[in-house]
């Protein structure tokens, strides 16, 4: 068995538990995800199951679209709604327009400051470890990419604090309580994460989703391993095909003839039955993954 699986995680689950339930259903080991989710946030989790697993480095920079609820006036620790406020300030009526203005202020490049309760790691150690202990911990900010922000509902005022929602897509590492903390914090508030809904990775929607329960009752889509590489060059000749299965190397030249291009990297496939994925380096297209 060897595909994806596109799971809907509910809240209160960790992505590891949906792996482990997701390999209990299936009776097989080789089963892992792509892009955690914290326990909190719900939405798109791509499972892969068997020889899909092995895909993992080639399809785990993709893009993301979230559904973001902020909360503006409040702030915790964590930056969602798992510890206690740490920082109430009472908030005024804030124009739309004004918040319009912030949210389109964050799109593009720009360098971000992760949570300090956060799984990154800092000489080995993970941040939220360090913090749980008290620690002082200098973090660096990472590069990420806002591709489109946009606000999706009305301003709700509540407990001298406000709330709304938005939809965001964003580069590989982007931390969304991170920039519910930033728009609050433009807006002359302190501010966090209400609540998170992952609605696509990559080319994989919620739509395209399944539950636990579905996938236990064995209603649920298994997605080939091709489908997971929409973006890269592809090729179906017999003759690339023979050369893949054996691993052997690809001259540029044969590669350009098709493209008029040297993609970084270049699929070759049998129908819906995926080869190998071939990377550029030292002057030729290398296998980087056969597939067997």
């Amino acid at each position: 068995m060897n595909g994806i699986i596109v799971i809907d995680k509910p809240i209160n689950m960790t992505s590891h538990d949906v792996v482990s339930q997701v390999r209990k259903t299936l009776k097989t080991k080789k089963v892992g995800h792509l892009g955690t989710l914290d326990p909190l946030a719900s939405g798109v989790l791509v499972v892969c199951v068997g020889d899909a697993t092995k895909l993992a480095q080639f399809i785990e920079n993709v893009e993301k679209t979230y559904l973001a609820t902020i909360c503006i006036g409040k702030t915790t620790s964590t930056l969602d709604s798992e510890s206690d406020f740490t920082e109430i300030k009472k908030v005024e009526k804030i124009d739309e327009n004004t918040i319009l203005s912030v949210l389109d202020s964050f799109l593009g490049k720009s360098l971000q400051y992760p949570p300090i309760f956060s799984a990154i790691k800092v000489n080995g150690r993970k941040l939220y470890d360090l913090a749980r202990k008290g620690e002082e911990i200098q973090i660096e900010p990472r590069e990420i990419e806002i591709k489109s922000i946009k606000m999706v509902s009305p301003i709700t005022y509540e407990d001298d604090s406000c709330y709304f929602q938005f939809l965001v897509t964003a580069s590989k590492g982007t931390y969304i309580r991170s920039l519910c903390r930033d728009i609050a914090n433009k807006l002359g508030y302190p501010g966090y994460m209400k609540a998170l809904r992952r609605i696509s990775s990559g080319c994989y929607n919620i739509e395209n989703a399944a539950t636990l329960e579905e996938v236990k009752n064995n209603n649920f889509t298994m997605y080939s391993m091709l489908s997971s590489l929409s973006d890269f060059p592809k090729l179906e000749d017999p003759e690339f095909i023979e050369k893949a299965k054996n691993g052997m190397k690809i001259s540029p030249k044969a590669v350009f003839d098709i493209f008029k291009q040297y993609p970084s990297k270049i699929v070759i496939h049998q129908g819906e039955k995926l080869i190998a994925i071939y990377q550029y380096q030292e002057s030729c297209y290398q296998a980087a993954r056969v597939w067997n």
